[in-house]
């Protein structure tokens, strides 16, 4: 066992004595070694997993005060691995997981290969960076838990994936696993994205030394709308004049440059502060709106669009959505649909003007009061314009073809066909499936106050007024 250590040793004084040269070594040879010393690295990722998951292995919680871990005073492999290692306890915890799943299984006393072989082979070679090994697990697992892929199908996911990571960098890795997740699911869309929805949230903390602090965290299809707002104004062709030299330095370093003192971070809050401005000020429609003065597209092949499985794909936003909510966001608030073919040709770009404008829904919420879902006591504010025969099957953006409903019930909607709503007589009405009213009435929805004072006032005659709205 010394052996090794003496050669450890070694390398390091080496690498030492080579990192002290690089500055009076040339361009060519600075790239070269720039690649060399990378695969060196990749090869120490290999063996700081491998011995991590072993530290881990070692540390059973069956093994009780026998464990590696415990007999350093230590309560988990990765607490060791942290103390030992010095490094977060973040990474130490990627370092085990990962050294985990690449090594071999032991069950029933029988040694099984590794559950992703071809990724744990490709790491011990040097092929493949712990980043771009943690992003194939992470969602060739993902496809597994959520969905019933093949044995066969997850190996050639894993394959093409190990391939892909030989050339590229982590990022795209990434992005290449995340497709090949939803190819193994294509149902997994929805489930997952109502998991991400239900773990939305914005706290705003108590006040500190004069400041607030606040966080919080986006679904994917937030993350686009936000994402899309702040890169309208933070792009560097946002504005109509050319930085020097200095300014575009001052940029990239995350200050502004003389004329404008101000840090990215203060840029950023001001951008997002500027948003909530606009937001509460908006008097576009009359009645409130809290559309984002921002386009985003969505990307979904005709095929997952017309049958409402697959996914679609928003610009600068990693997690897909499910085809029913590219459907439905496309409706209102600012996103455009962008609909390909089999062979990656534009089918369909949507337009802007398919949405409904400010005096529009300012007589929808007129009509219709608020979301016109039975129950549901959203106000106009909180609503989306939806058309009621949909716009790309030739429905008008009109007042006549519209109602309001709020994010939850235009998203149910979308993936509730059963349910059905028309215009009658210039009112909503909705028409719920057997299981909910067996009658199968079509009922009149919405609620606004002028006619629902109408409705509750008893006149002279003691009959109802003719324009009277009922419930059935």
């Amino acid at each position: 066992m010394a052996t090794p250590a003496i050669d450890l040793e070694a390398l390091r004084d080496t690498l030492a004595i080579l990192g002290a040269e690089l500055p009076s070594d040339s361009d060519a040879a600075i790239v070269r070694q720039l690649d060399a010393v990378e695969g060196l690295g990749r090869l120490v990722d290999a063996l700081r997993v491998s011995l991590a998951g072993e530290v881990e292995r070692r540390s059973s919680r069956f093994l009780g005060d026998e464990g590696l871990a415990a007999r350093h005073g230590c309560r988990t492999g990765a607490a060791l691995v942290e103390r030992v290692t010095r490094v977060s306890e973040a990474e130490a915890r990627r370092r085990v997981a990962l050294g985990a799943r690449l090594a071999p299984r032991e069950q029933l006393g029988a040694i099984l290969p590794p559950e992703y072989p071809q990724v744990a082979e490709a790491v011990a070679r040097g092929e493949l960076g712990s980043e771009s090994a943690r992003a194939i697990v992470r969602q060739l697992d993902q496809a597994r838990h959520d969905g019933c892929p093949s044995v066969d199908d997850v190996a050639f996911a894993e394959h093409a994936l190990v391939v892909l990571a030989r050339t590229e960098p982590a990022d795209l890795v990434a992005v290449h696993a995340r497709a090949w997740r939803e190819a193994l699911d294509p149902d997994g869309a929805e489930p997952r994205e109502e998991r991400l929805h239900a773990q939305r949230r914005f706290t705003i903390g108590r006040e500190r030394d004069g400041m607030t602090p606040f966080s919080g965290a986006c679904d994917p299809a937030s993350a686009a709308l936000l994402r899309s707002a702040f890169s309208r104004r933070m792009a560097p062709g946002s504005g109509p004049r050319f930085l020097d030299a200095e300014e575009v330095t001052a940029a990239e370093e995350g200050t502004i440059g003389a004329d404008d003192p101000r840090s990215r971070e203060q840029r950023d809050f001001d951008v997002f502060m500027g948003l909530i401005t606009a937001g509460v000020r908006a008097e576009r429609d009359g009645v409130g709106s809290l559309h984002a003065p921002a386009v985003v597209t969505v990307t979904i092949t005709a095929e997952e669009l017309a049958s409402g499985h697959g996914h679609g794909w928003f610009d600068d936003v990693a997690e897909p959505v499910s085809a029913l909510t590219a459907d439905a966001l496309a409706c209102d608030g600012g996103v455009r649909r962008a609909v390909l073919g089999a062979g990656g040709e534009v089918l369909e770009l949507g337009r802007r003007d398919r949405l409904f404008s400010g005096a529009q829904r300012h007589a929808l919420a007129l009509r219709d009061g608020g979301c016109v879902w039975f129950g549901c006591t959203a106000p106009p504010a909180w609503t989306h314009a939806h058309h009621v025969i949909p716009w790309s099957r030739g429905g008008r953006t009109d007042v006549a073809n519209g109602v309001l409903l709020c994010a939850f019930h235009h998203h149910f909607l979308h993936r509730h066909p059963e349910y059905r709503l028309r215009i009658h007589d210039g009112v909503a009405e909705l028409l719920s499936p057997p299981h909910v009213d067996p009658q199968q009435q079509w009922r009149r929805t919405g609620r606004p106050r002028h006619q629902l004072t109408r409705r509750h006032a008893r006149p002279s005659t003691g009959r109802s007024s003719p324009g009277t709205l009922g419930l059935g």
